[in-house]
């Protein structure tokens, strides 16, 4: 049985006041995202996604941002995946990005809604050519009978799309989540880490400090 609970570290890089922080969640977001493109070598924009069905069951995984801005966080995948199929009968969710180099955290929740078609159709055909053969390809969370089948239908399709325009699939596509609550989370000696918290009240943001 392998031994976990002595398994512990420090928390020392940084720290966290509300007088450090911007009047605007997403001015602060920006802020602490440049600062993880620049730290961070590896996959900086990944975010746990986590949704739930209407009674309440829920389910994460990681997928990458793709956009921000005053609207809100803009991702992409299957519309009739899991996720898709459980934003449909509950549109209420949660981000969530830990950047380990930099001690931080930053949990977002808000409702998701889908993005224009242009904005897909524009993000989709940016992909690489492979990437939207997949789109096409996969049956995102439905039962396959074998690896194997999966790829003869993407060699199939890359043939068939050598004489034909890759269009981008209507159960394919862009979600954005608009937030309501921000946390911002930075990791602090003997576990007193700092969380500043952002809540959309009175059509103002306010700021306030929860205990760690």
């Amino acid at each position: 049985m392998m031994e976990l609970d002595n398994i512990r570290r420090e928390y020392n890089k940084g720290n966290l006041s509300e007088s450090d922080v911007n009047p605007s969640p997403m001015d602060q977001f920006g802020l602490w995202m440049k600062d993880a493109l620049f730290f961070i070598p590896d996959d900086p924009t990944a975010m746990i996604l986590s949704t739930s069905t209407a009674s309440g069951s829920p389910s994460s995984r990681i997928v990458l941002l793709k956009d921000f801005n005053e609207n809100g966080f803009t991702f992409f995948t299957n519309y009739e995946s899991r996720k898709g199929q459980e934003l449909l009968s509950n549109p209420q969710a949660s981000i969530l990005f830990y950047w380990k180099e930099l001690e931080r955290q930053i949990r977002i929740e808000g409702i998701v809604l889908k993005t224009d078609a242009i904005i897909s159709n524009d993000y989709f055909d940016s992909r690489p050519m492979e990437s939207r053969i997949a789109a096409n390809a996969s049956e995102q969370s439905a039962e396959i009978d074998s690896r194997e089948g999966l790829d003869k239908t993407f060699d199939k399709l890359k043939e068939y799309f050598k004489k034909t325009p890759i269009v981008r699939p209507i159960n394919w596509g862009g979600y954005i989540l608009k937030p309501d609550y921000f946390e911002f989370w930075q990791g602090r000696e003997n576990r007193m880490h700092d969380r500043i918290i952002y809540v959309f009240e009175n059509d103002l943001w306010k700021i306030k400090r929860l205990a760690p």
